[in-house]
């Protein structure tokens, strides 16, 4: 076959069998005897034969893509969730179609979804870090099934839900200062505009109520490493450092743990840290960052699966993927 792909018929020659037969065998159909089977997969793999997913759309009137509407961010929770998605796409023999919206999110989500339904997606991934983008995800209109990856947030009659279990990971954080015998534990938190700030603050009181501990000091914020910085620097200033904190991400915790060092607060030993994230390089903060650790590609698998299920006309009920505590050496024992 010089000078071009070769094609399904050329298996099909190759392996003395029917063009038929080839496509049950491509598309894992029964009624192909397992030698058969083998021999024709054999065969695929020696010519490098690989398949038209133009053409097979065509003819099993399905798009084999997904599309994944985000809105951009370049936090760390989005932007993991986003590439884990990609790659377990892949995986499933599917293309992944991404669409980024901006604000005013009634107008971009309404648009994404009509540029992937004329594209001829099978289903919808959103990401919806924000409430105000899974409003208007919930406001818009669409023909295929969708999915919105959004923390703590219920489904509708027409979109299925599904996320890591935050609240848990905020839970674990908090036990685990808890555990060490700290009492006065602060949450540093995100905004409450994100669905994973408001879980992980719910996961701080809770894990506080059912010890019996008062709710510490709770600043809300932006995320940022600057924003944890200068909060870091007004708790010192007005002499309300304390002993204990659960960072609303790894970012936050940097930035409190520099602002605390600049002004001679050690840390472990005046105040105890516990992230949540465990971005790279957490392990090589001074001190290594105790954080709990997201797994984006179990929680893509999941995913993808409760979708594919609703393209197939059927409920697929997973719990919420777990996280991890890692520990390390940014919380110790209270004195």
């Amino acid at each position: 076959m010089p000078g071009r792909k070769p094609s399904i018929n050329d298996v099909a020659r190759i392996a003395g069998v029917s063009y038929q037969t080839v496509s049950r065998v491509i598309n894992s159909a029964p009624d192909v005897s397992p030698a058969t089977r083998a021999r024709i997969q054999q065969i695929i793999a020696d010519v490098g034969y690989h398949r038209n997913r133009a053409a097979a759309a065509l003819v099993t009137n399905r798009s084999t893509s997904i599309g994944i509407v985000t809105d951009g961010s370049p936090r760390f929770g989005p932007v993991g969730t986003l590439l884990s998605l990609e790659s377990v796409i892949r995986e499933r023999g599917y293309t992944a179609t991404v669409v980024a919206v901006n604000e005013p999110y009634d107008e971009s989500v309404q648009e994404a979804f009509d540029t992937l339904d004329e594209l001829g997606v099978d289903g919808i991934i959103i990401i919806a870090p924000r409430l105000s983008m899974a409003s208007a995800v919930v406001a818009a209109s669409v023909r295929v099934p969708v999915e919105m990856i959004a923390a703590g947030a219920s489904g509708t009659s027409n979109i299925v839900t599904y996320s890591e279990n935050q609240e848990l990971g905020a839970r674990m954080a908090t036990q685990h200062l808890i555990d060490l015998g700290h009492t006065d534990i602060a949450h540093i938190a995100g905004s409450m505009e994100w669905f994973d700030a408001r879980v992980r603050k719910r996961g701080w009181q809770s894990a506080l109520r059912d010890a019996g501990l008062a709710p510490g000091l709770c600043v809300e914020g932006d995320w940022s490493p600057k924003w944890a910085y200068e909060t870091g620097l007004r708790l010192i200033e007005e002499g309300r450092v304390p002993r204990a904190i659960f960072a609303v991400s790894d970012h936050t915790a940097l930035g409190l743990i520099r602002a605390f060092a600049e002004n001679g607060v050690r840390v472990p030993e005046d105040v105890s840290i516990v992230g949540f994230d465990d971005v790279e390089g957490s392990d090589y903060f001074l001190p290594p960052l105790t954080t709990v650790r997201q797994d984006f590609p179990a929680l893509a698998r999941a995913t993808i699966d409760v979708l594919l299920s609703a393209v197939e006309g059927h409920a697929a009920h997973r719990a919420p993927s777990a996280p991890t505590l890692v520990v390390r050496n940014s919380a110790i024992r209270a004195r």
